[in-house]
């Protein structure tokens, strides 16, 4: 077999701490350019020669072309084996959990999580470590030097070997074994969760809905749900993984997952709902009639943790992302154990897991996750809301509605402004930034400005500063504004505005977030100048 090395020039790649690179369909279809990136993937590391690289990812359009790809660089490159979802599918949290049960090197993930796919959608790839988890940024940092100097790449000269069976083949020398993407991940969650318990709850005919949302969830969802734990047949819906979603946009949200949502709000529907997205690291939960906000999700799950086999001897400490609520906080304040504020980006609390400082992390895009994996994990989420149902023999709403009086409630809502224009964008943040310290010490609408920065954090494990992490407005009153540029998009920019208000009396706690947050939404476009700056009326997703 012959080994070929192909001339590439330099490519404006992704500037480094983003989850890999993300770019629309069209972009990776120009000649080379995957390559180039996989290229200066390998072109970082040191000591991966006759290794094991883990790889997968979440079936939407590319996928299987590009796990062609890769297995024939990765042949080229010296790795020893390549361990490969059926298909090319894994999800994300599988991934991470394959990587740590096989000790592997690292593994490239390819997926543009909750993006849009198809032809005109976009795809992903980025590279996990062996630990499992997303790469640090010294990684990743290493990684966008060598696409901006790459000159060549590796590749076998080799027919395209078969993903779709199961077994064991060599390419070039290099072993490729193809698995159950299910099966490991399986076998993970039956040692954290009490299977028997949650199929009686079956059994006693309770009732959900889980809709995959035609991404990689689906085969693990049916596998686990409908077959292990036994839950009728349909609980799955959108359960098969399709290039472009079925042309929907996989993300787990009550404007997305409308259909799950109408379920769950009609006089007859289920007892239970939840949602996953492209790759399988996100959840949204919900009860008949009840959503259930990612922040207190966390928080629910942290009050209720030692009812579950795999959290019974309690928790090390929790995490939560800076924009997330305060719900956390209050659970952790009462079970004597630290609660960890970090940027947003599951890598900053890979380090934190990692050294033993936290057991549960979450952020309020709709990640939870655990110290099982090092990825937040949508499925491993919605097991554990049914496992806490099924020990407590409650409603959804009942078990939040308790939290509730027993922590207080953080209403809490996060506006989203997607795609406007990057340079009104970054703009209207710089602005923001330049005015922090007008405010502090100053009523803003009625309420005294207590503090205002721009969030900077120190890892408490490796002494890494990360600045320019968000914009807080803190009020005296405990309530928060919070704004900050997403980079998971590939079209323009995507202004998020977190808005959080502590309510202690119970008798207060049922009002509307719409209600409660009303005006504190009208002070966060005061201070920005939200609609005056984009044109925009209204945010484009409230969640």
């Amino acid at each position: 077999m012959a080994t070929l090395t192909i001339p590439v020039t330099p490519f404006p790649g992704q500037k480094p701490g983003t989850s890999g690179l993300r770019k629309q369909v069209p972009v990776f279809q120009q000649p080379h350019y995957l390559e180039a990136f996989v290229q200066s993937v390998f072109d970082s590391l040191a000591d991966f020669q006759g290794q094991t690289l883990v790889l997968g990812g979440d079936g939407r359009f590319l996928n299987l072309q590009a796990c062609q790809t890769i297995v024939k660089m990765a042949a080229a490159n010296g790795f020893g084996r390549v361990v490969v979802g059926r298909g090319g599918l894994l999800s994300t949290p599988a991934a991470s959990c394959v990587i740590r049960k096989r000790k592997a090197f690292g593994g490239l993930i390819l997926s543009a999580s909750h993006n849009p796919g198809g032809p005109d959608g976009d795809f992903g790839i980025k590279y996990n470590i062996g630990a499992g988890g997303p790469a640090p940024e010294k990684v990743t940092e290493a990684i966008y030097a060598h696409t901006q100097q790459i000159r060549q790449y590796r590749i076998s000269d080799v027919a395209d070997v078969r993903l779709d069976v199961l077994g064991e083949a060599t390419l070039d020398g290099m072993a490729v074994e193809v698995i159950d993407p299910v099966a490991d991940y399986a076998l993970l969650m039956q040692t954290l969760f009490d299977f028997d318990r949650i199929r009686a709850l079956f059994r006693s005919g309770f009732r959900m809905q889980f809709d995959a949302m035609h991404a990689i969830t689906g085969p693990y969802a049916h596998a686990i749900l409908e077959g292990i734990l036994g839950a009728p047949a349909g609980t799955v819906r959108n359960g098969t993984p399709l290039p472009d979603f079925g042309g929907g946009h996989p993300d787990p949200n009550m404007v997305h997952a409308h259909e799950l949502v109408e379920a769950l709000y009609a006089a007859d529907g289920p007892d239970f709902g939840a949602a996953s997205d492209g790759d399988g690291d996100r959840n949204m939960v919900m009860g008949k009639g009840f959503y259930v906000t990612p922040s207190d999700s966390l928080a629910v799950l942290a009050a209720n943790a030692t009812l579950v086999p795999g959290y019974r001897k309690g928790l090390a400490g929790v995490a939560r992302s800076m924009p997330t609520s305060q719900a956390v906080d209050r659970v952790a304040e009462q079970l004597g154990i630290a609660c960890y504020e970090t940027p947003t980006g599951w890598k900053f609390f890979g380090n934190l897991l990692d050294a033993g400082m936290a057991t549960l992390c979450g952020e309020e895009s709709f990640g939870t996750g655990s110290d099982h994996v090092r990825e937040k994990d949508g499925l491993w989420a919605v097991l554990f809301w049914l496992d806490v149902l099924a020990a407590r023999n409650e409603s959804v709403r009942t078990v939040v509605e308790q939290h509730w009086r027993q922590y207080g409630r953080n209403v809490y809502a996060r506006h989203d402004w997607e795609a406007i224009d990057s340079a009104v964008a970054e703009r209207l943040v710089a602005d923001l930034r330049t005015r922090l310290h007008e405010f502090a010490g100053h009523r803003i609408g009625g309420h005294e400005v207590a503090h205002a920065d721009d969030f900077a954090y120190t890892d408490p494990v490796d002494g890494s500063v990360s600045t320019q992490q968000g914009i807080r407005i803190l009020f005296a009153d405990g309530s928060r504004i919070v704004y900050r540029l997403s980079g998971t998009g590939t079209a323009g920019a995507t202004l998020r505005v977190y808005l959080e208000r502590f309510e202690p009396n119970p008798a207060r706690q049922a009002v509307s977030a719409d209600d409660a947050l009303r005006d504190l939404a009208a002070i966060a476009d005061e201070l920005a100048g939200i609609r005056a700056r984009t044109g925009r009326t209204a945010p484009d997703v409230v969640t």
